[in-house]
């Protein structure tokens, strides 16, 4: 049975209900969402020479990269390395075992972006990237950045997903080898929430997909929870372009809060930045539980991707009591040493370090035994 029963995009207000779970789609819900930064005149107005100097360095990280991945992609196909951990195939089951409870119940990092998280009884998975190798498929092959570790789990050893977030279209968080395994897998019960104007990147075989416009509300809800969960999409400052021609795709970040007949439960609200530079547009959300933050591929791409140490000034005003460092040590998109990103967060965490949650990839934290 199709447990989500869409077969077109809701409209605002619009609440589909099949006696199982819910979807419904609504304007904001009275929290202060604000836009991103644009850009002001002055960073519009850039002189030449500093205009000049950025592109070199741009284009000298990118030769660099992808020069580096071309001997590899010659020889190996793509996703014919499968190395992952002993552990992987109880991964599972003991996600399985973990005893819902109002609130978030348990995250797990799996590499770069992909989170799995345990909310509003539902299993949502965040940007999924599971496979060896990023970017453009040319027949057989894909060409771009390879793992610098192993993906800890294989799609196959993942437990059932009920939502799957897609943050924006590049190839880093928009994985169609992934998400076409997830489909063939969980996609009579799956749903795909994803950004404006991407739905049709999105393989075939999912349950549903439906985009999420800015502002916009989703609500959830599961046999396993008494309440909802809802979701709101907000707008970080990044750029949702696929290709140089598409940049008229959507990019976001996803707020998740579990509410109950009687108002928001504890300990539930959740945020998912995907990709962002430094913005205020997360100012107005907080308290949060939990931030997850990219914190890496800022050298030479601050104006698309925080510094670590803008990423915890973000988290300091927006009164996230922890952060999940994410978007580092998976792939190389950035001149930064791999180590980089997460030691410069952790110094400019300071005394407030025991905030930061350094996972492990494929490790299960536990939220209700960790706090």
């Amino acid at each position: 049975m199709n447990r989500w029963n869409c077969t077109t995009l809701p409209r605002l207000g619009e609440k589909i209900d099949t006696g199982r779970p819910v979807l419904r789609v609504s304007a904001r819900l009275g929290f202060p969402v604000p836009d991103a930064d644009a850009p002001t005149p002055s960073q519009l107005r850039q002189p030449l020479a500093q205009r000049l100097a950025f592109l070199l360095r741009a284009a000298r990280s990118g030769a660099r990269r992808y020069g580096a991945s071309l001997p590899a992609f010659i020889v190996n196909r793509a996703g014919k390395l499968r190395i992952v951990p002993a552990d992987a195939p109880h991964f599972a089951q003991a996600w399985s075992d973990l005893v819902d409870h109002p609130g978030l119940v348990a995250f797990a990092w799996l590499g770069h972006c992909s989170v799995l998280l345990r909310l509003g009884g539902l299993t949502i998975l965040t940007d999924p990237v599971l496979g060896q190798r990023i970017g453009m498929a040319l027949g057989g092959l894909t060409f771009g950045p390879q793992r610098l570790t192993p993906a800890p789990l294989r799609v196959s050893q993942l437990p059932p997903v009920d939502v799957v977030l897609i943050s924006h279209a590049h190839f880093d968080h928009l994985d169609r080898p992934t998400l076409t395994a997830i489909a063939r897998r969980d996609g009579r019960q799956a749903l795909v929430l994803t950004a404006a104007q991407t739905a049709r990147l999105i393989p075939r075989g999912f349950s549903a997909v439906h985009e999420v416009q800015w502002d916009q509300t989703v609500h959830l809800s599961s046999p396993q929870s008494s309440g909802e969960l809802t979701l709101t999409a907000v707008k970080p400052r990044h750029w949702g372009a696929r290709n140089a021609w598409d940049r008229h795709r959507g990019y976001n970040s996803y707020l998740l809060q579990q509410r109950s007949s009687h108002g928001v439960v504890p300990r539930s609200r959740v945020l998912f930045a995907g990709d962002t530079a430094d913005t205020s547009a997360f100012d107005g959300l907080g308290p949060l539980e939990l931030a997850i933050m990219g914190i890496g591929a800022y050298d030479p791409w601050e104006h698309a991707h925080a510094t670590p140490e803008q990423v915890w000034d973000m988290v300091r005003r927006m009164e996230a009591e922890s952060v999940l460092p994410v978007h580092y040590g998976t792939f190389e998109l950035g001149d930064e040493g791999h180590d980089e990103p997460l030691s410069r967060l952790v110094v400019a965490a300071g005394a407030a370090v025991g905030r930061v949650i350094p996972a492990a990839p494929g490790e299960i934290i536990r939220w209700s035994t960790r706090t």
